[in-house]
């Protein structure tokens, strides 16, 4: 995820890495993976139980892979250079190589979501993308930004640093949750500064020198769902009760109900989902 530095939450992070090095840091099976460092890990916006909940099989998780599909199949096709702007724990990423065969770069500050990352031939990086440096300018065909601008204060700035690192011709496919009317102790504990319509996800992007080629709501079936999770009373530390469906036929329940909706349509769902172009 992206930066909120330890200021809004605490003292800074001490220094534990040297910036522009590679290391290896064990993950979760034993194994190690290869880190380059082109800065300091930093605090960020969400909390680190998200990574623990969130797996490949989370009916959640592979809706929103299929969403994703739905709306840039052919773009992500065409790509020769990917990458994933707050990659987490490289659930997409690995969704991506497994069924595009292809390698996403990851950039992520939160070191424990590195350190759990799942991908496995994709490349890692410890990196503020506002820091943008040079060779990664605009040399990404596609850049994913998958439930990060919620957690942004500056969202128009962050996304401008994003298109700095977008080709010309590439495609920023970005996903949020929608409707501030869902904003619940769920999004407060997932450190979730807002939620989005439709009209105000491509608002922004248009602010931020993008035009929106596809876009979609979608969770519909899931609206009366979440609308329960607003009565729900969640630890500001842990929201994790909000996420985990808790078995695994319940897993299979919500997958099926979430797949009853058209698509693409702009009336009501819990995800706003975008595919946008720098405008010309």
């Amino acid at each position: 995820m992206t930066a909120q530095r330890h200021s809004a939450l605490g003292e800074q992070l001490p220094a534990s890495r040297h910036v522009a090095s590679v290391e290896q840091l064990p993950t979760q099976d034993g194994k190690s993976r290869a880190i380059e460092y082109l800065c300091e890990p930093m605090a960020v916006n969400m909390g680190d139980w998200w990574f623990d909940v969130a797996t490949p099989s989370h009916f959640w998780i592979r809706r929103r892979f299929e969403i994703m599909r739905r709306l840039a199949d052919s773009s992500i096709r065409q790509a020769v250079r990917c990458a994933e702007i707050g990659c987490g724990n490289g659930l997409l990423q690995r969704a991506l190589e497994d069924s595009y065969g292809i390698s996403v770069a990851g950039f992520e500050l939160n070191e424990v979501a590195l350190q759990k990352n799942v991908s496995r031939k994709s490349p890692l990086y410890c990196y503020n993308i506002h820091d943008c440096k040079p060779q990664f300018q605009g040399q990404f065909d596609a850049l994913f930004l998958f439930d990060v601008l919620e957690h942004i204060e500056d969202e128009s700035g962050f996304l401008r640093s994003a298109g700095f690192h977008l080709a010309d011709s590439g495609v920023l496919i970005v996903n949020v949750p929608a409707h501030q009317f869902l904003f619940s102790g769920y999004d407060r504990a997932a450190g979730h500064i807002r939620r989005y319509s439709a009209g105000g996800l491509a608002r922004v992007a248009e602010q931020s020198g993008f035009k929106t080629r596809a876009l979609t709501y979608w969770g519909l079936p899931l609206v009366p769902l979440l609308l329960l999770r607003k009565t729900m009373r969640l630890r500001p530390d842990d929201g994790r009760v909000g996420f985990d469906p808790k078995s695994r036929s319940m897993n299979s329940l919500l997958s099926f109900l979430a797949r009853c909706e058209p698509l693409p349509q702009k009336f009501l769902g819990t995800s706003v989902m975008a595919v946008l172009e720098k405008a010309k």
